[in-house]
């Protein structure tokens, strides 16, 4: 009887054994090249897409020497408020350097390929900062470091050294000394090692079921591609200085839509600079700059101001940006390649400034005015009134002065078709 009653349900118990298990969801995203704010915009998408998805851990790939600081702590603000588990993972033929060492330690998990290397996280400056100010900010991201390293429970001493020594470690040195919790050499054994890991949150914990993984990979969005090339140090310092010399031609220059041109390379400059921490010593030098340019063409000095302009403004964009945490080659080619950009812009464009400013003074000198301070000859007069002949033109004239037939004059006055001149000499 019984046995009667189970034949049904044979179907049904045989369709539930033969179920693949559900696949974990795994949602993957590449940070690659300097960090900065298209970074940032790019890790937050692939955060709010793990969410929809409900994924069961996130996995940030990492090829980075570095990049801004304020993208890099957005990066792991987002990293460590997670509910997700995330996966740092350094793949075979990369490396995580300065900021990218920062976002490494900072995932729930961080692996790394055996023949990468994480580290060098010093804070470094391109010149303008003083002593204090380089202590005061190393001395900050060192405590930042700590924290991070404090809350995932990683080698607290070593971490902190990455930045005030600048060590540098190889995968098994960062392994055995507790910087990262495992070694692969390919995204396969990095799963295959993570199945069945403990993740421990503030208040819970988890094991990750990674026996049958869906991936889904995450595309650097429009947004990201666009602020990937405002944040950039070099792109942002051109285009104010494009911005600032284009306004300012247009506004000495109207009717040539360059103060429009100006005006959008400005702001365009300016969004990106609001992402970077910024010297204001050298925004102050800009400031200089633009006044003793304004002031060359108020009162002309024969270019003294021009050339004080030029100097101030070079000075002020290879000083402009403080990313302690840039890649080491931004340090050296930066300050070299921005003097001669700096200057080399600001050199053409206040003289093409100046002049055109000249030239549009000298236009403006027509008709009567252009011949206001030239000398003539006297052919008649009585009266006050007379005739004189103006480089080979005869022009009706009158003065307050007794003239005479051959007197030379100076033309100081124009009304219409008559001069008004006086006694030259």
């Amino acid at each position: 009887m019984r046995l009667a009653l189970l034949i049904p349900l044979i179907p049904l118990i045989l369709f539930i054994a033969i179920q693949p298990a559900i696949a974990a969801t795994i949602v993957e995203v590449k940070i690659k090249g300097e960090i900065n704010e298209g970074s940032y915009i790019t890790l937050e998408k692939a955060f709010r897409i793990a969410e929809e998805r409900d994924a069961d851990a996130i996995l940030i790939v990492l090829s980075t020497p570095g990049g801004l600081l304020s993208s890099t702590n957005k990066m792991v603000e987002l990293i460590l408020a997670s509910e997700t588990p995330v996966v740092t993972y350094v793949p075979p033929g990369s490396f995580a350097a300065s900021a990218g060492s920062i976002i490494l330690i900072s995932g729930h998990v961080a692996a790394m390929a055996g023949s990468t290397s994480v580290g060098a996280a010093t804070p470094v400056f391109t010149g303008g900062a003083s002593e204090s100010a380089e202590k005061k900010t190393i001395s900050y991201v060192a405590g930042y470091v700590r924290g991070i390293a404090e809350k995932r429970g990683r080698n607290v001493h070593v971490i902190e050294e990455m930045v005030t020594e600048g060590r540098t470690l190889t995968a098994k040195e960062a392994l055995e000394l507790g910087v990262i919790d495992l070694i692969a050499d390919s995204r396969s054994e990095l799963l295959e090692k993570l199945n069945g890991w403990k993740i421990r949150s503030d208040d819970a914990e988890m094991t990750l079921d990674l026996s049958t993984v869906e991936i889904v990979k995450v595309e650097k969005p429009l947004k990201a591609k666009v602020f990937e090339v405002l944040s950039n140090p070099f792109i942002a310092s051109i285009l104010f200085l494009v911005g600032l010399y284009s306004l300012i031609f247009g506004l000495t220059s109207p009717g040539m839509f360059a103060e429009t041109v100006g005006a959008i390379l400005l702001i365009l400059s300016l969004i990106g600079m609001g992402v970077m921490n910024v010297n204001y010593i050298a925004a102050i030098l800009l400031l200089l700059g633009i006044l003793f340019l304004l002031a060359e063409l108020m009162t002309p000095t024969y270019g003294l101001l021009g050339a004080a302009s030029v100097i101030c403004i070079t000075l002020g964009s290879i000083m402009l940006f403080e990313e302690p945490l840039m890649p080491k080659e931004f340090y050296s080619t930066f300050p070299s390649l921005m003097t001669g950009i700096s200057l080399g812009i600001a050199a053409v464009m206040t003289f093409i400034i100046l002049k055109i400013f000249q030239l549009r003074k000298a236009r403006k000198k027509v008709g009567g005015e252009a011949i206001i301070g030239e000398k003539g000859v006297i052919i008649e007069f009585k009266d006050g009134k007379g005739i004189a002949r103006v480089h080979g033109e005869i022009w009706q004239i009158e003065s307050d002065q007794e003239l005479r037939e051959g007197d030379e004059v100076v033309i100081v006055g124009r009304d219409g078709l008559k001069l008004k001149v006086e006694r030259h000499g």
